[in-house]
């Protein structure tokens, strides 16, 4: 009887023994996790990638290898940030990851704000909105958030006139003396379609990748104190997290400011 009792508790204190090298080894994944030093940033081209590219320099001082995945749609860096392939992504204001959030009911997040891209109305055949003869067209932006923020531009120009609410769509015009015409297509589309519709409102990435200069092409351009300012998103659980931060960090300081301001001459602006 003394052997068994002697062997059950031998048993005991070995199964113990495992049980808290089990919770030291978790504890130290977590850890890790918690303190990785491989940041996957998702990011438009123009200007997102190129902003990111200015702080590597400056993360890898602190010892974080930033890593950068180019996505050219709104729909796919959420969705791989959602699924944890990525860390972060970059190319989205706040009312569009609003939204995303409620439509696929994802729990995504962001940190800091970076710059506003002032949305411009671009055209091949008039030089201003009063030349626009009327049932002119105009395309715009396909998803809710950019294409109400498109049309709220329209509004500001003159053109227009909607139904109060933040996401207004083409159904709540409420005055229309032009009888324009609206066209919604993939906001990547819009500077390729500039020979077929009369004007476009195009958001101020794909114009720059058109070699469109919001300040200089524009017949007319989003307000300065527009709230569609461009963000860090992340995963909520991830908000508070050391390379979180760093990156957050990294991307509002003097430096970042001054390149945004030099590099785009007031077609993007510092938003913080």
């Amino acid at each position: 009887m003394k052997r068994i009792l002697s062997l059950i508790v031998s048993l005991i204190f070995v199964f113990a023994l495992a049980g808290c090298g089990e919770k030291k080894a978790a504890d130290t994944t977590a850890s890790n996790k918690d303190n990785k030093k491989v940041i996957k940033v998702g990011a438009s081209p123009v200007p997102h990638k190129e902003i990111l590219e200015q702080i590597k320099p400056v993360l890898a001082k602190e010892g974080y290898d930033l890593q950068i995945v180019e996505f050219t749609d709104y729909v796919t860096p959420n969705i791989a940030l959602n699924d944890g392939e990525l860390d972060a992504n970059f190319f989205q204001h706040i009312p569009y990851l609003t939204k995303f959030n409620e439509e696929k009911h994802t729990e995504l997040d962001y940190t800091v704000k970076v710059h506003l891209e002032p949305m411009g109305v671009y055209s091949k055949k008039v030089k201003k909105l009063e030349e626009l003869k009327d049932g002119a067209e105009i395309a715009i932006p396909n998803d809710s958030t950019n294409g109400a923020r498109a049309l709220k531009v329209l509004q500001s120009a003159g053109l227009i006139k909607l139904k109060d609410g933040e996401l207004v769509s083409k159904l709540d015009i409420t005055e229309n003396k032009k009888n324009i015409k609206i066209k919604e297509l993939d906001a990547p589309q819009l500077p390729r379609v500039l020979d077929d519709v009369d004007a476009a409102v195009i958001n101020t990435n794909y114009a720059i990748q058109a070699n469109l200069n919001p300040t200089k092409d524009a017949i007319a351009i989003e307000s300065k104190d527009s709230p569609y300012a461009n963000v860090i998103a992340v995963r909520k659980k991830d908000k508070d997290k050391p390379y979180i931060q760093a990156l957050s960090k990294a991307l509002n300081t003097p430096e970042v400011k001054k390149f945004i301001e030099d590099k785009y001459k007031g077609s993007i602006i510092p938003a913080f």
